[in-house]
């Protein structure tokens, strides 16, 4: 096929792939809303009463404010930096392979480092 360059000719013709683009955006939304839900069930459980509302709007600030912002900022720089070719075309296979290495070594980081504590007493204490 002439011009075949991988994953260009998928972008060329998105018809081919919509029901992956769908999915794509059901499975993000879904993983949107149980960090957003997780971590402020987390905060919720697990701040004292009279810092709780601050907490939470923290939690808020630094993951869909601060958080976006300068993960949008510095993967920018990276793509730009170290993932345009010669021509001037992006390496979206080198782009996605160091951003799911950098999910996967931040999950073995959750993982190894977080360790919360469960009191099913706790819950009950909680009143909104």
């Amino acid at each position: 096929m002439p011009g075949y360059c991988g994953l260009g000719f998928f972008i060329r013709q998105p018809r081919r792939i919509f029901w992956m683009i769908l999915l794509s955006n059901i499975v993000y939304g879904m993983a949107f809303d149980f960090f957003n839900i997780s971590g402020s069930l987390f905060v919720e459980t697990s701040t004292d009463k009279q810092i709780r509302s601050s907490a939470q709007g923290l939690f808020m600030m630094m993951t869909n404010g601060f958080g976006s912002i300068m993960g949008s900022l510095l993967s920018g720089w990276m793509i730009d930096k170290f993932y345009l070719l010669p021509d001037g075309t992006k390496d979206w296979p080198g782009i996605w392979m160091v951003f799911a290495i950098y999910a996967l070594v931040v999950s073995i980081f959750f993982a190894l480092l977080f360790r919360h504590k469960h009191n099913p007493a706790e819950l009950q204490s909680v009143k909104h």
